[in-house]
């Protein structure tokens, strides 16, 4: 089966006034419809047909760009969307909480090393808090549409929180702002998502 695009489950306009609901508009029906059509040409007759976007990027041959390029850009927009959040976004709290504070001392702290992956990321790519089995974080960043799943990327452990940092994401709003929009996002997170991510990797 063909993978499909993600429904975001609240409106465009529903994260204003943190993003801009012209910027949601594009950013899913645009960018990311693209990402999912172009995934679908890219494995389409190849024995990467039926697997899940995980098996296929944990088992990725790199060299192979459209899969690597798409298939990033697929898994990275559907992990952004969850976690997000207008309204039921819930605190940091329990086992992550606890996690948070081992690994960065507080969530103030957590969020400013997140903070400055995702803004010194040079060009286009993604900031990341992966959770490695037994529950240790990380926070890294890649590169364009490279993911933590990727063999090879330099950054570890199994996805749990993800912010977009292409000007796609941000610039009808914020231009040249990103640390505006890095501000933003923590507005709009949904941690509820963030801790059930961070039960199912560890």
């Amino acid at each position: 089966m063909a993978f499909e695009l993600p429904q975001l489950g609240y409106a465009y306009d529903a994260l204003e006034p943190h993003i801009d609901a012209r910027t949601m508009e594009i950013h899913h029906s645009k960018h990311h419809n693209g990402y999912t059509t172009k995934l679908n040409a890219a494995i389409d007759g190849t024995d990467l047909e039926g697997k899940s976007i995980e098996d296929i990027l944990m088992g990725l041959d790199m060299n192979n760009a459209g899969v690597r390029n798409n298939g990033g850009g697929f898994y990275n927009h559907r992990l952004f969307w969850e976690v997000l959040n207008p309204e039921d976004r819930g605190r940091l709290s329990g086992e992550l909480l606890d996690a948070v504070n081992e690994a960065f001392g507080s969530k103030d702290a957590m969020i400013e090393q997140f903070s400055k992956a995702a803004a010194t990321r040079f060009g286009s790519g993604w900031a990341w808090l992966c959770a490695y089995p037994g529950g240790k974080l990380e926070i890294c960043s890649s590169p364009n549409q490279d993911n933590p799943l990727m063999p090879g990327v330099g950054c570890g452990g199994h996805p749990i929180m993800a912010l977009d940092v292409w000007e796609h994401a941000y610039y009808l709003n914020y231009q040249n702002r990103r640390p505006d929009y890095i501000s933003a996002f923590f507005k709009v997170v949904n941690w509820n998502a963030v801790e059930a991510k961070y039960a199912v990797a560890k």
